[in-house]
Formats: structure tokens, sequence, C-alpha cells
């Protein structure tokens, strides 16, 4: 069936304006779209699989849903220690689990489907070519705009390991579009993806191998990878570190890897195997060279405004390599419409990352190791989630709250794991991206009984005021 182009309903008042050309819809390429069309710019928006993008249709939305299945799961599992008599078998069904990600999927991408039509962007739902001169080719035609965005975001990679190319073993996408939850599963690597798949499967049940060539987590600091891997460990990760992978072959049943770990050969046996090793950006077909867009170790370079090397074209979200996280993207997204359209220079910002493990871990600014290896001195403070009076309620006391400031008691860094840490994260966002101090925070009341209030403490510290702590000893 020959597709056609979607035009959004015009909108009452057209207003002269640049034409800006967005190839990609993910969140970073339709959230620029919609500020595009707020500022009065013609936008056009080329995304050749559905909007959202990867985030929305094939990451960040279904793998929450997941996570939120695998949550109540282990809460029914548990809920005699609340009190609450379960008859019966407790066991997750994984046609529903999907059915209901599906679903949930399905209704935000139809969201934001009918938002992008509601701001008036033409949607040309087809592949786009650059050609030189800011024109867009694609299937049915070609035009030449103001401006190009580029928005195309990263894809799976395969690894270089001998029989990594096999048929049925698994990137992150496939695993999303798998309505079954396996008996055993090798997840390969220790990125944010596989961390997070290792623990909501093991969570549902499977049996979780992971192998890791060097070690879990490495972004995060590292107080917070030693406290949290006993809880992975409890969850039943069984994780590998400083092994690598060396030849996948395929068995009746499975799949077995065999690894160098500390120069002993092993081997592992599993139904799946996730490979999750990295992503690389999507530049492939898109016409960089004639264009004249630079790129380096395969990402698309960008000045500090997120101009490329060619005139009148940008680059926005996970094919610039800046950050490859979707709220990146979309506040790349705002920040390159308002340079475009107003002349606002970019403002780089301290990115947060939130890891949707159980428990889950968040983080914002610098962790310890980041500042001893520039130098840089630094005052630290904890407090532990087992001493705040709404995470004993919820039955949640696993956890900790850190935070690094600088000898001025300016907020740098703070890093949480623990119940809904993803929440909890944004007060020190703030804190964070302004420069605020512990004093800043001190005046400050916070509502009881509630979780930020161990960020709180966690800030007092610092000072060594925090009232629910046990004070340190003097000497």
């Amino acid at each position: 069936m020959q597709r056609s182009l979607w035009f959004a309903k015009s909108p009452t008042k057209v207003r002269m304006s640049k034409r800006i050309a967005i190839i990609g819809g993910g969140p970073g390429g339709y959230v620029s779209a919609i500020r595009f069309a707020q500022l009065g710019a013609q936008v056009t928006l080329f995304e050749k699989d559905r909007i959202g993008g990867t985030c929305l249709n094939r990451g960040c939305i279904p793998t929450k849903a997941l996570h939120r299945s695998a949550e109540v799961y282990h809460d029914a599992l548990h809920s005699e220690s609340f009190g609450i008599d379960i008859e019966g078998s407790i066991r997750p069904n994984g046609d529903k689990i999907y059915e209901r990600k599906a679903k949930v999927v399905e209704t935000l991408v139809t969201g934001v489907e009918q938002l992008v039509s509601a701001n008036g962007i033409r949607v040309i739902p087809m592949e786009a070519r650059l050609k030189n001169d800011r024109v867009v080719a694609w299937e049915e035609g070609e035009e030449r705009f103001d401006a190009i965005i580029l928005a195309t975001g990263t894809a799976p990679t395969v690894p270089p390991i001998e029989g990594a190319d096999l048929p049925g073993l698994l990137d992150s996408d496939q695993l999303l579009a798998m309505a079954k939850i396996p008996e055993s599963m090798l997840v390969l690597g220790g990125s944010v993806v596989a961390m997070e798949f290792a623990s909501i499967y093991a969570t549902l049940g499977t049996k979780v191998t992971q192998a890791v060539r060097s070690q879990i987590l490495r972004m995060v600091d590292g107080e917070i990878v030693k406290r949290i891997k006993p809880l992975y460990k409890k969850q039943g990760i069984e994780i590998n570190e400083k092994a690598t992978p060396q030849k996948i072959e395929k068995i009746d049943g499975g799949f077995r890897v065999t690894f160098d770990k500390a120069g002993k050969e092993m081997t592992v046996e599993a139904e799946q195997v996730l490979l999750a090793l990295g992503r690389g950006p999507v530049t492939e077909g898109l016409g960089l060279e004639e264009a004249g867009v630079n790129l380096h170790r395969g990402y698309v370079t960008v000045d500090e405004n997120l101009k490329t090397s060619a005139e009148g074209i940008y680059a926005i979200g996970d094919v610039n390599g800046i950050a490859l996280l979707a709220h990146a993207a979309e506040h790349q997204g705002v920040a390159v419409a308002e340079y475009i359209m107003k002349g606002t220079p970019v403002e780089h910002v301290p990115v947060p990352n939130c890891i949707f493990t159980l428990p889950e871990i968040a983080t914002i600014g610098y962790s310890e190791e980041e500042l001893k290896a520039q130098g840089v001195e630094y005052k630290t403070s904890k407090f532990m989630m087992a001493a705040n009076g709404k995470a004993l309620a919820l039955g949640e006391t696993d956890g900790l709250i850190k935070v690094i400031t600088n000898m001025d008691n300016q907020l740098i860094g703070v890093h949480i794991f623990g119940a809904h840490a993803s929440d909890i994260i944004h007060e020190a966002i703030l804190a964070v991206t302004k420069g605020m101090t512990v004093e800043d925070i001190k005046s400050v009341m916070h509502a009881h009984p509630t979780l930020p209030e161990a960020f709180f403490e966690a800030v007092l510290g610092i000072e060594g005021i925090a009232i629910h702590a046990v004070p340190k000893k003097r000497r």
C-alpha cells in the first residue's frame, strides 16, 4: 500500500516564518517539532516508523511497563508481610503482561500523534535523505528548508563475537517484542539497559546470568554500585564481571556462550541470550557526506549550539553522542528551536540518569570517582532509607541517598538507590542545576511523612545537623 503525506489540520492563523525539516520523530524530534510550531515555524517531520521513536515504541516506555508488572508481582509474593493473605498460586502471565505493555505504548504514542497533529505539523512517514544546500529528498519529492534538524537516534549494534549473528539471539528491541517469560536468560553487558532487563526478568522468575567485560553500571557512583550488588544477587541475578564472551553456539533448547573469565574458560547455557553491549548512531543512508555533515566515531559532530559542520543543519539527541537519554534529546530539541527562532544560546545543564532496576537508581551531577580523578575537594553525606518513616511504612527500606557538595556547601552531585528513586531525584536535579547550597535546602520545609525527607536529611548531614541520623562520634 502506497503511503501518502500526513497533513495535520492547519492552524487557524498562518504566520509566514522559517521552514524547518526534522528527520526522526523520537523524543528529540517530535518535541522539537512542537516547540518550533509554537514559535511560528512551518514544520515538516520525517519519521519512517511511528512517532515516538525507540523510547516510546521499543525502549523507555515499554520497559517501564514491564518494570511495573515486576513490581506488582514482587509485592504480591510478599503480601503476607503486609497482612494480606492470598489463596492459591501467584504467577506472572506473560501474555497479559505483554498485552498491558502494548496497550500502554499504544495509548501514549496515539496521544503524541494527536499532539503533533494539533500543532499543525506536517508529517511525512518516509525515509529522508539530505542533499546539498539544505535540501531534503524522499520517495515522493524533495524540498529546500531554512534549517534541518537531525534526530535519528541510535540502534542496537551487533558485537564482534563469534556467533553473535545467530538467529534467535535478542537485542533490546526484540526482547520487548517477545510475549514470553523465558525460563533462563543470559544477559551480555552491564549497561543500564542490561541491568534493567536482568532485574525485571529475575523478579518475574527467570533464572538470569549476567556476563560483563569490566563491571556493571560504570557510570554510577562506585559506592552505590557496591551497595546495590547484594540486592541484585538477592533477586537471583548471577553477575560475572571481567568475563569476556568468546563464542555463542546454538544448542537444543537455547544457546551456549563461552567466556574468558580472569584467564579461565567458563560456559553458560540459557534459553535466551540478550545482547546488550551497546548502541550505535543511525546515520547510514542519510546523505551526510553529500550535505557536508562531519562525523566523529560515527556520531554527528556539533558545536555548543548543536550546529553541524554544514550550514543550516543541526543534530539533537542520541545521534550527536552528547547524552544517550530521551530527556536529553527533548531538552536539546527545545533548545535548538529556541536558538534558531529566537537566537537564544543553547544552555548545557547537568543530565540526570534514572535506572529502573528493582530497586531504582537515580543520579545527577558528579560522582566521587569523577571528583577524585579531577583532584577536586568535596564533602559527602548519606542518609539510609531504613531511617525514613514513609519507606518503613512502604516496606521499602533498602537504599540510601548520598549528597556531594563542594567545600562551599554547594550541591554538585546526588546519588540515590531505593524505592521511587526516579521521583525523589527531581528536587536534587533542581538543586544541582541551579547551584543551590545546603543553606538553600535547609530553609525549605519538607512534607511528612514522605520519601524526599531522606534527601533533606542527607543534605543536613553535610553540616552534621541531620535530625534522624545518629551523630558521628567526635574525636
